[in-house]
């Protein structure tokens, strides 16, 4: 029995202790109900904090501190107490309290009592006197910008339009390194010290790879508020929303490059009613458009003072400039420049070293051959090719590059452009008027592009001289290249350019220079365009000089002194634009006839031409334009010395024929081609001199005569009396009459037999009268929405431009686009007008010899800008004014002849 003891006494103990364990399982059971439910109720003053705060955000506040740290840790408490309520649910499937897992659980136990005291604890500070702080920022934050020259005027224009309750949106725009962004950090600074009532000034940059996101973490940052990148797109959206509507913001985008949804931002629109205001920078007239900008203002280039005043604070070298030979080169590099800041820091940093006279006549050189070579510039390329590449197609590409052919700052025609451009073939082999229309729409769209701008006219556009280089070096493939394209333009040459140079190129642009004669024959397959034009002393041509371009396409020899055409010309098989205007040949060659793809013929003012074979024109097939304005006039005779000469029925035969302008010297010829219906109905330029008995000139509408006419000249026709337009519709005469020239017409007393009426002459734009004697004024003139430009010379009768017992209508049109009236010898001329006007596009007027004309009908008052005038000091004392102060307003524009 002895061994029963200590056996009852070991189960005793295993009973006490199993009674103990369990006796902990049961209490371990009640802290794990426990902690979930106080981990519940943490979890849900979390939330409810959580909902506080977030709303709070959304109406501009900002979470403490304070509150971040409590809910972080709460985050980790909770996943702790999950994972130690998981473990003990595992280890609860085990063998039972004897299982070395008790140990475990027991350990754990104790773990939980300590994660329950810390959710005890964190609950107990879940009351917050201020769980969210509002956000102080200041209402505007300066921007690294130093003092910018020549932006006064356009700073005056954004403030203008800042007051303008109606205006929201303002677009600032113009081509890379014009100075948009040092005007848009100007703006913003400026509201450091000036009075405003914005709440805040926000600055973004856009850049051209612009993320919504990168702009929305902007504009928070400026608004003092969290970005949280997990956050969703829409809630970014509505916080900034909810923030910026409460307030009276002006938000600053730079460098916008298409158009941006300011509601996907979360941007309230700004508008009258809660006057917040929106400016942004562009290099495209597009994206001003795209983003509805009220008011729009272009960054120009600055002009040649302040072009000059920030080199020099650039070279920051005045004895160096000061001195005399090197001023001048100084001064060359600043026109080179063109205006364009950035270049004239770049180019100003560059001479910032140079002493010697040589080195800056190197950098001259430079800037005319490869400005990429000057330190700095293929940075400012840089960044201009961003605008190259951003062009909508490559077609666009190609006619921007091919504007650089043309010498710097030069004036192009448009019409002229686009001619070059079909005939290259950019635009459509079929040369109709879509090919003209994509052409011009080309136009348009290197404008927008701030690419190209207009030029001295309207009909014209120009190329500013730095971006010229950048065309020039974006054609040598960066510089990599330099053959592609050969341009020595306007720079005084009197000889070509050796013919090594012209192998490989692609095109040669030699126009506008003192070259007298062409002495070798080049070798160049691949010349798509040759450019000789404007060479005023060019004579001599190679008759084999053709022999080697059989690729050769535009071919322009215009107003050269050239009086042959070499015979090689019928190599040229390839050729479609062929301009001899202005020289002085006399024969077409009847090796012309070879060019069976030419398209445009230019014979426009070549006043020595008298023979035209029929073999140099029969053979055009494919001929769109033939243009002898003021040119060949022999149309009565068929034959000369033996040979066959083209006549109105070779012209007719021409199937492709759409453009003509012709030279009638006889009532002969004038009637026969009045026969030609299909000539008729092509003709845009037409020339009537010395007709003799042709007492009226009918344009009759049966066959379209005169529907298309753009230019009329009547000349030394002595017996004429009138115009007679006899019209279907009754009131559209000749829509597209684009000039009107009339001179000695002794006879003429009234330029029109039937009255002009209101739909007439829309498109005129330039009247030009010498020498009708008899004419006592011009008041159809009134009727002209068009009309530019006035010139009346030697009219001895002539009375009035405008009769007083006309009348102006309230809503009429007259003279809003006249640019220049000239009046010389009208010794019976007392008024120009009844009535004085604003004339809001009046530049110029010249007074000679009218003295009895006393009066201008111009407007002084409530205009900013008034024209030259140009007269006798004599008779400009002698006017009689109306308006008080006018005379001395007039002092500035005033010139003595």
């Amino acid at each position: 029995m002895d061994f029963i003891s200590p056996l009852i006494s070991v189960v005793d103990r295993l009973c006490t202790a199993m009674a103990s364990r369990i006796s902990n399982i049961i209490d371990l059971d009640r802290r794990i109900h426990s902690v979930t439910t106080e981990l519940n109720e943490l979890k849900d003053k979390r939330d409810d904090l959580r909902t506080r705060v977030e709303r709070a955000e959304l109406d501009g506040s900002r979470r403490t501190n304070e509150v971040q740290r409590w809910l972080a840790r709460v985050e980790v408490i909770e996943a702790e107490a999950t994972s130690i309520i998981e473990n003990l649910g595992q280890r609860r499937q085990g063998l039972g309290c004897l299982n070395s897992s008790c140990y475990s659980k027991y350990s754990l136990s104790e773990e939980i009592v300590e994660k329950l005291k810390e959710i005890s604890d964190l609950k107990a500070k879940s009351v917050f006197e201020r769980p969210v702080t509002e956000p102080h920022t200041a209402p505007v934050e300066e921007k690294p910008c130093k003092p910018a020259i020549g932006i006064s005027v356009m700073l005056d224009k954004v403030w203008e339009f800042l007051e303008e309750g109606k205006v929201g949106i303002i677009a600032l725009y113009g081509m890379g390194g014009v100075g948009k962004t040092t005007l848009l950090k100007t703006i913003n600074n400026a509201f450091l010290t000036r009075a405003h009532n914005f709440d805040a000034v926000i600055w973004v940059l856009v850049s051209k790879e612009f993320v919504v996101s990168k702009i929305q973490q902007s504009i928070l940052a400026r608004l003092g508020l969290p970005w949280e990148e997990s956050e969703a797109h829409e809630l970014q959206t509505s916080k900034i929303y909810n923030v910026l509507k409460k307030k009276r913001f002006l938000l600053l985008l730079d460098d916008v490059w298409e158009r941006i949804d300011l509601e996907d931002i979360g941007i309230p629109l700004p508008d009258e009613e809660n006057k917040c205001k929106l400016i942004f920078t562009t290099r495209s007239m597009d994206v001003c458009t795209d983003m509805d900008a009220h008011r729009k203002l272009k960054a120009e280039f600055l002009g040649d003072e302040k072009s000059w005043q920030l080199f020099c604070e650039k070279v920051g070298r005045t004895e160096i400039l000061e001195s005399p030979p090197i001023r001048t080169y100084a001064e060359t590099i600043v026109r080179k420049c063109g205006g364009l800041p950035l270049a004239l820091i770049t180019v100003g940093r560059a001479m910032a070293n140079k002493e010697t006279e040589e080195e800056w006549k190197y950098a001259i050189e430079l800037l005319n051959k490869s400005p990429s070579e000057l330190r700095g510039m293929e940075d400012v390329f840089a960044l201009l090719r961003f605008s190259y590449d951003n062009l909508e197609n490559e077609t666009i590409k190609m006619c921007f590059l091919y504007c650089s052919l043309f010498p710097q700052s030069y004036s192009i025609e448009k019409e002229q452009l686009v001619e070059y451009w079909i005939a290259e073939g950019f635009l459509d082999s079929s040369y109709d008027s879509n090919a003209h229309n994509k052409g011009y729409a080309a136009i348009g769209s290197l404008k927008v592009a701030c690419l190209l701008e207009t030029g001295e006219e309207e009909t014209q556009v120009k190329m500013n001289d730095v971006i010229r280089s950048f065309a020039l070096w974006i054609a040598s493939e960066s510089g990599v290249n330099k053959g592609k394209f050969l341009v020595e333009a306007s720079l005084d040459l009197t000889e070509a350019p050796r013919v090594q140079n012209w192998e490989g190129t692609q095109r040669i642009s030699l126009l506008d220079n003192g070259i007298t004669g062409l002495k070798e024959v080049p070798v160049c397959p691949n010349l798509l365009t040759l450019l000789l034009q404007w060479n005023n002393g060019l004579n001599r041509i190679p008759d084999d000089f053709f022999q080697f371009m059989s690729a050769l396409r535009v071919l322009d020899l215009s107003f050269t002194s050239i009086r042959k055409i070499p015979v090689s010309i019928n190599q040229l098989l390839e050729l479609r634009h062929l301009n001899l205007a202005a020289t002085k040949i006399t024969t077409l060659p009847k090796e012309l006839g070879s060019l069976t793809k030419l398209n445009h013929l230019n014979l426009l003012r070549t006043y020595s031409l008298r023979t035209i074979p029929l073999e140099a024109i029969s053979g055009l097939s494919e001929l769109v334009v033939l243009n002898l304005y003021y040119s060949y006039e022999r149309w009565e005779l068929q034959n000369f010395d033996g040979e066959a000469e083209v006549g109105f029925e070779e012209l007719e035969t021409l199937r492709h024929l759409r453009i003509l302008g012709l030279t009638i010297s006889t009532i002969i010829s004038l009637n026969r081609f009045s026969s030609f219906r299909s000539l008729v109905r092509c003709i845009q330029y037409l020339h009537i001199k010395e007709c003799e008995g042709l007492t009226q000139l009918e344009f009759s509408s049966t066959f379209g005569y005169g529907k298309t006419l753009r230019r009329l000249s009547i000349r030394n026709c002595y017996d004429l009396n009138y115009l007679v337009v006899d019209t279907e519709d009754g009131e559209r005469w000749l829509p597209n009459l684009e000039v009107l020239a009339l001179q000695g017409l002794p006879n003429v007393t009234s330029v029109w037999k039937n009255p002009v009426r209101k739909a007439s002459l829309q498109n005129l734009r330039l009247l030009n009268i010498w020498y009708c004697h008899r004419l006592k004024n011009v008041s159809w003139v009134l009727s002209l929405p068009m009309l530019e430009v006035i010139y009346l010379f030697y009219c001895k009768e002539m009375e009035e431009v405008v009769s007083g017992g006309e009348k102006l209508e309230p809503d009429s049109k007259a003279f809003s686009r006249l640019k220049t009236i000239s009046i010389r010898d009208l010794p019976e001329l007392r008024s120009i007008t009844p009535w004085t006007l604003a004339l809001p596009c009046l530049k110029s007027i010249a007074v000679i010899d009218c003295p009895k004309l006393k009066k201008l009908p111009i407007r002084t008052s409530n205009s900013s800008t008034l024209p030259s005038v140009y007269c006798g000091k004599e008779w400009w004392d002698g006017l009689d004014w109306e308006e008080p102060n006018a005379k001395s307003a007039f002092l500035t524009n005033f010139t003595s002849n």
